[in-house]
């Protein structure tokens, strides 16, 4: 299982969080609905960039290694950097959309002190937001190594077969084949029916199964020669599924 930190929902609310955020704050009380549009325009880029930059690189690739006087000189750089963009924001909006006069712009569109405040202060809920996705990320990671470990513990594929309840060490599987309405578990030595979904099966199996195939599923530690195409197990040689393919390459190629 592998934490997805680049959802894209995630990013879409976010933006939407800033937009209604910065149209709160800047986008009331102009004389011209078009020159707010504009000034709105020009800071959700800074925004932004300032929160990716600060959240996605300065806090994994310092913070969280504990190179702590990096991190502070690089945030300080950021804060400059992003307040002098800001300040260029600024005049181009009281130049070309106040035509030299701050008058036809919102009040609080001049206030340069507001400007950081706001600014940091979405870096800063971005960086929150992103903390609590990771947490959750985190528990659901937790939950899936516990199951796996409960599967690797029990050590057997349990399977009802002719009314009994039959009990087959995962390392005794070589590949599980679906039949139809039944599937087919084959050992070194057996061949065992159950009526029984490949994909339940599936569930029930610890990490060292893979599904190459709409209707094999392979033990990887018995593996004898694989490919994008076939993958060996033992002396069987079974067809890899196309849309299986991709899995196949992160974990056994």
């Amino acid at each position: 299982m592998k934490i997805k930190s680049s959802n894209p929902i995630y990013h879409l609310v976010y933006w939407l969080f800033v937009l209604a955020i910065l149209l709160l704050v800047f986008g009331q009380k102009w004389a011209n609905s078009v020159a707010a549009f504009y000034f709105i325009s020009m800071l959700m880029p800074i925004v932004l960039g300032t929160s990716y930059f600060f959240n996605y690189h300065l806090v994994p690739t310092f913070l969280l290694k504990k190179r702590h006087l990096r991190f502070t000189l690089y945030t300080v750089y950021t804060i400059i950097v992003s307040l002098y963009l800001e300040s260029i924001v600024l005049m181009y909006s009281y130049v070309f959309l106040g035509q030299y006069s701050f008058h036809p712009m919102a009040p609080n569109a001049s206030d340069t002190v507001l400007l950081a405040v706001i600014l940091y202060l979405l870096v800063i809920m971005g960086s929150i937001i992103l903390m609590i996705k990771q947490i959750k990320e985190k528990q659901l990671l937790i939950e899936h190594l516990n199951k796996e470990n409960k599967k690797v513990v029990a050590g057997v594929l349990e399977l009802k077969a002719n009314r009994k309840l039959l009990k087959i060490p995962y390392d005794e599987i070589l590949y599980i084949e679906s039949l139809s309405d039944y599937i087919q578990v084959h050992t070194r030595d057996d061949k065992v029916s159950s009526k029984e979904k490949i994909s339940h099966i599936y569930n029930r199996l610890p990490g060292t199964f893979l599904r190459i195939h709409r209707s094999y599923i392979i033990n990887t530690q018995k593996i004898t020669s694989a490919g994008l195409s076939e993958i060996s197990v033992s002396n069987h040689t079974l067809p890899v599924g196309r849309s299986y393919k991709a899995e196949v390459k992160d974990k056994v190629l």
